[in-house]
């Protein structure tokens, strides 16, 4: 039954790090009512909850030709420098909306490859953002790190700082599949840096895997599995390729004949799924596995996981400020994304401007099914509000009935919750509440909006 409700509901959705998505967002950027907004927020979360800072290091040494993350090839490490430069400018800019000093409750470095700059550039850049900080005693500092460059000296530099959390980018430990995708990276990498990182004092060590990747057979992924399972990390995201080669130009590199077919595709999620949760990791939010004892699998039972743009999180501060070229900030009522291009993120920082592109302020609309989806993804069910039952009725409603005749929800007059059967197609439930896109296929459609509301 499983295999066919995979291949019905064989369809795009997004992993919801947002509401409304990035492409809803406004090509413009208001500064004045962004800067506002900031200041307003600071002041209401940084007592409370303290905030949280992502900080975007693009550089790579090579291309993955799979990523869809905004990046910067090269290998002349000399950029890291005026890099760090500009994120710490960048940072002031900040610090002077700021009343008392930030409380640092969580601290992302994201990229590209982090572990791309030295362990003194990444020493400098912690110490100079947290100068004058105060440290939330519930902190979660964190890094992404590329096996084949993560050396023992980057690890001590990371925990001497208070980073105890990495990630390692693994996607598949299969030869052919690596040449396929770019990304040569031998499983005695992989393990050196998990024992390293463990050794420097990180008490949790996560694998991103991916399923759906050219050449990618069921008993390559089985075996990629477990080797990783061999090695118990903490955590594994299990995230599905998403070919979009007219938004990342180097998928175009990818022979499209080498990639599985939906069918193959479903076979290996849940191949993949099985594996796991028979290896003792449990299921947490849309993609991710987590052991028992991890404090992410601990935050879903307790009903005390978050969802940002850094994905999955224990740490729920109102706050997230992006720092570095094309880092998102959330405000909670509001988004921003910083310039994508290298030199235009530095022509602003130079000239002592945000180097801010687009944003986004909610609507009261947006609010409520905001909340609806991030209690979804999170939780997996939410609690309806009145004041949206005819926004419900009209977009919502009709399909959670077609995902409960199949089993995948319970719902009723006071909200849906997930089924056992239906956490494979969680984020298709979260769609049912994207207004800004079921409004979007409607028109593509050639279907009128009139009849339906347009606001809570």
């Amino acid at each position: 039954m499983e295999a066919y409700l995979l291949e019905k509901y064989n369809q795009p959705a997004p992993r919801y790090t947002s509401y409304p998505t990035v492409p809803f967002w406004k090509d413009h950027i208001d500064v004045p009512a962004w800067k506002e907004n900031i200041t307003a927020r600071f002041n209401e979360c940084n007592g409370r909850d303290g905030i949280s800072l992502y900080i975007h290091l693009p550089f790579c040494e090579s291309l993955c030709l799979y990523c869809g993350c905004t990046k910067k090839i090269t290998t002349n490490h000399a950029v890291e420098g005026d890099y760090i430069d500009a994120v710490l400018a960048e940072w002031r800019l900040y610090r002077r909306m700021m009343g008392p000093p930030p409380l640092i409750r969580e601290l992302h470095l994201g990229g590209g490859t982090p572990t791309f700059f030295s362990p003194a550039n990444l020493r400098r850049l912690v110490t100079e953002i947290l100068s004058g900080c105060r440290i939330h005693p519930d902190h979660a500092f964190s890094i992404e790190g590329h096996p084949n460059n993560t050396t023992r000296e980057h690890l001590e530099a990371l925990a001497e700082s208070g980073f105890r959390r990495i990630s390692y980018g693994v996607q598949d430990l299969n030869f052919e599949v690596q040449k396929a995708i770019g990304r040569i990276q031998p499983f005695e990498n992989v393990r050196r840096a998990t024992e390293e990182a463990r050794a420097a004092g990180f008490t949790s060590v996560n694998f991103d895997l991916i399923y759906g990747l050219p050449l990618q057979t069921p008993e390559y992924l089985r075996r990629t599995i477990e080797q990783s399972v061999s090695l118990a990390p903490d955590r594994i995201a299990f995230y599905s390729y998403a070919h979009m080669p007219r938004v990342s130009c180097n998928q175009r590199l990818i022979d499209t004949a080498q990639l599985p077919s939906p069918a193959q595709k479903i076979e290996l999620y849940r191949l993949g799924k099985n594996l796991l949760m028979r290896s003792g990791y449990a299921n947490v939010g849309m993609d991710h596995f987590a052991l028992p004892g991890d404090e992410l699998c601990q935050a879903s039972l307790n009903g005390r996981l978050h969802r940002n743009f850094m994905g999955y999180t224990t740490q729920k501060s109102g706050l997230l400020l992006g720092l570095g070229m094309s880092a998102i900030s959330d405000t909670g009522t509001a988004f921003a994304q910083n310039d994508k291009r290298l030199s235009n993120y530095y022509r602003a920082i130079e000239a002592g401007r945000l180097p801010l592109t687009r944003d986004y302020f909610l609507t009261d609309e947006d609010i409520v099914f905001r909340r609806y989806i991030l209690d979804i993804a999170c939780n997996g069910a939410t609690v309806f509000d009145p004041a949206s039952a005819s926004l419900l009725a009209d977009w919502t409603l009709p399909r959670l009935r077609e995902l409960e005749r199949d089993g995948l929800v319970v719902l009723d007059d006071s909200g849906v919750s997930l089924t056992a059967g239906g956490r494979p197609f969680l984020r298709l439930v979260c769609k049912a509440f994207d207004l800004h896109l079921l409004r979007e296929e409607r028109i593509r459609a050639g279907l009128p909006l009139c009849g339906f509301s347009s606001s809570v």
